[in-house]
This record gives structure tokens, sequence and C-alpha cells, in this order.
């Protein structure tokens, strides 16, 4: 019912807000936002058109990317895909082969563009692969279910479509299940197996150092959760009928960790454009134009990921089976693994990703590595100066010595 009110109220907001956008191109165009009255104009029809929630997946945008001194043109094209989610990779115009790299985003109610600034740091050097997941409300019906057996199943789709020697980086939730995909695939001897897997910030043991997060995930039943957080898309979109943990659901909760910085950071884009600050606006209107931007979970996922994962914790608890056979983390045997943590991290706890460290048992210790970065919250891991200049040379020099 809730869903279905924000559905028919953004469809209903939807004519004024383009009327906003309208009027605030009309006085740019015009050259009136120099004068100081109706730069104020400018800056609440601008913040009135663009504070509201999308369900469209903005563009990565790469166009071309420095690899050493030389400029190359970079292409998006799809590897393959399922009614649930495409293997994008971003083609080089280039001689000769790079490592690929399988950058696996996570479903937790945003598009994949979400990790712009991890792609934008390893684009210049790998072949670039990332999971980009469509959104749950567009996929129909007639499509099935998508659980958590069925994540891990797509990155094995995946890396078969790339080949062998493949790299992985999983950030945040799909670290669980791209490790049980590696101990499947190295259990089976599959030759396109991951040659390493680094996991930034992923929930693999969240009894380790509980956040807010977790304690919230474990403090409710299963049957609250189904009645509270999934809902139904309505009709008028391609999945109409389809169960799901609304995006939207997602973005309020997180936004309601901080919600006074989200307010003042928007107080702050009104006065930038009422004092005709263009360069910092924009800067806030691009980041929160893919912060708006919110994908459906399938429901079954979203279910499966809070028992398992979060209440339960099968895969460190020994316990975890994927369609009905157990996961066996020890069986992978020669394989680069790091995982990276936050100092600050308020979403993942210190220790609750480095424990695939010690499910990962016969892996030789020279294997296995572990990063903590000083200063930095969740996102930090991932995107920011302290990911390019002090994460990011740390995981390419593992992924190096495994090529």
């Amino acid at each position: 019912m809730i869903y279905a009110f924000y559905d028919s109220h953004a469809r209903a907001l939807a004519p004024f807000r383009g009327q906003a956008e309208w009027l605030a191109a009309m006085i740019r165009g015009a050259g009136a936002d120099q004068s100081p009255a109706l730069r104020r104009l400018l800056a609440s029809v601008d913040l009135f058109a663009n504070v509201r929630t999308t369900h469209k997946r903005l563009p990565f945008g790469f166009d071309t990317v420095m690899v050493g001194n030389r400029e190359v043109a970079v292409a998006e094209e799809v590897v393959t895909s399922t009614p649930f989610g495409s293997l994008l990779r971003f083609r080089k115009d280039m001689p000769g082969r790079q490592p690929p790299l399988l950058l696996v985003a996570p479903m937790s109610g945003h598009f994949a563009t979400l990790l712009r600034p991890t792609a934008e740091v390893l684009l210049p050097d790998f072949d670039l692969h990332v999971t980009d997941w469509h959104n749950g409300r567009d996929v129909p019906l007639s499509a099935g279910r998508f659980g958590l057996d069925d994540f891990a199943e797509h990155v094995m789709i995946f890396l078969r479509a790339m080949g062998e020697g493949v790299h992985v980086m999983a950030v945040c939730q799909p670290s669980v299940p791209v490790l049980v995909a590696a101990a499947l695939m190295h259990e089976d001897r599959e030759p396109q197996r991951p040659r390493s897997v680094t996991l930034m910030a992923g929930p693999i043991d969240t009894r380790l150092n509980p956040t807010r997060v977790n304690r919230l995930a474990a403090s409710k039943p299963m049957a609250w959760f189904e009645r509270h957080m999934i809902a139904t898309v309505p009709f008028g979109s391609r999945g109409a009928g389809r169960r799901v943990y609304p995006g939207i659901t997602q973005l309020t909760a997180f936004m309601s960790l901080n919600i006074g910085r989200h307010i003042t950071a928007h107080e702050t884009f009104w006065r930038n454009v009422a004092q005709g600050d263009i360069e910092a606006a924009e800067t806030h209107r691009r980041f929160y134009e893919e912060y708006f931007a919110v994908m459906d979970l399938p429901a079954e996922f979203y279910l499966e990921t809070v028992e398992k994962v979060f209440q339960t914790h099968d895969l460190p608890r020994g316990e975890l089976r994927f369609r009905d056979r157990p996961v066996q983390p020890r069986a992978i045997r020669r394989m680069g693994l790091m995982t990276v943590e936050g100092e600050k991290d308020d979403i993942c706890g210190i220790g609750q990703t480095m424990a695939a460290l010690d499910l990962c048992s016969a892996l030789p210790t020279t294997m296995r590595s572990h990063h903590l970065q000083t200063g930095v919250g969740h996102y930090g891991v991932f995107a920011g100066k302290r990911w390019q200049n002090e994460i990011y040379p740390r995981v390419r020099a593992m992924m190096q010595g495994y090529q």
C-alpha cells in the first residue's frame, strides 16, 4: 500500500517537476540568473526539480581513459545478459590484452553506477567488467524468482563468459555470494575459477563487532521483514505484481542514519545556486542524481540475505548451502584472497570481512592478505582519495602477483 502511494505520488508530481526543470533552463538560458532575486528563484525551482527519486540507471560515461601516456577510446558492450542482470564490459580501443577483472556491484537499492568512482580507478589497468543488475520493478513475473543462490549463479555465469584468469572484486553485500561462487568453482576445478578475489567491506561474519545495521537486521523475526519491508510492484511497471524490497525503502533507511547531513547538504546547494557558485552546485547535483536513482530488489534475495547472512550466519558457521550443496570455502587452495575494511565503517564492522581469511583455511598464508584503512567509513573503502591513493595500490599489487 505504501509503495503504491509513493509510486502514485511520484507520478502525480512528475509534470510539476518537469515544469520546474523547464523554468530553471529558461532562467539560465536568458542569463537572468545574474540577478540575485532570480538566482534565489532558480535555487528554489532547481531544488524542487531535483530532490526526487528515480528508477533510471545513469550512464557510467566512460568515453576515454588514459592508459599510460595514451588516451584510449572506451565503449560499453553487453557480454551476456539475463532478465536480472547484464555483464557489462568497458572495451578499450587498444592492442593487447589487459588482465580481466569482474567488479561485482551490490544489489542493495542502487544501480551499479554507484561504483563509478571505483570503476574509474580500475579502468586504466584492467579489462574491466561490471555486474549491471536490473531493477526488480522492471523484471516481469515470467522471469521467475531471484534469490541468494541465483546471485552466486550469476557470478559464475559471468566468470565463465569472461574466460580464464579473471580477478574478482566484490564491494560490500556481494562478498558472500562471490565467496560462494569461488568456493564452488574451485571445488569443481573449473578453468574459469577466479585467479584472485578482493572482498571490500563485506558482511562475511556479522557476529563480529556488529553495527547498528547488523543489530537491526538481527532484532526482528523474518515475518516482520516480510510484512514491513516487502511490497508489490504496482501496475504501470513491467514488473507489476512482483514482490520486491523497494529501493526507496533502502534509501530512506540509509538517509535516516545521517538525516541532518543530507538536510544540510541541500540547504548548502540552495545557497550555492543563489550565490552563483555553479561548480559546487554541480558537484552536489551529480552526487544526489546518482544517490536518488533507486532500484528494487527481488523479495527472495533480500529476505534470504537478511536471514542467512545477518541472522543465522550460515557461511561462517559452515551451514550455508547452494541449491542443497554444502559450500566449503576450504576447497579454495590456490587463489589470491584479499580483504579490505574501513576503520570508521558504520555499516560493516571491523573483522566482518577479514573473517573470510579464516574460512579459506586451505589457502597458504602467503595467499591471504588484509588491509584496514584508517580514517574512512564504508564508502571511503571504495570511493574517494583514500581508495585511489592508499587502498587501490595494495589491491593492484596483490592482483599483479597472480597474473
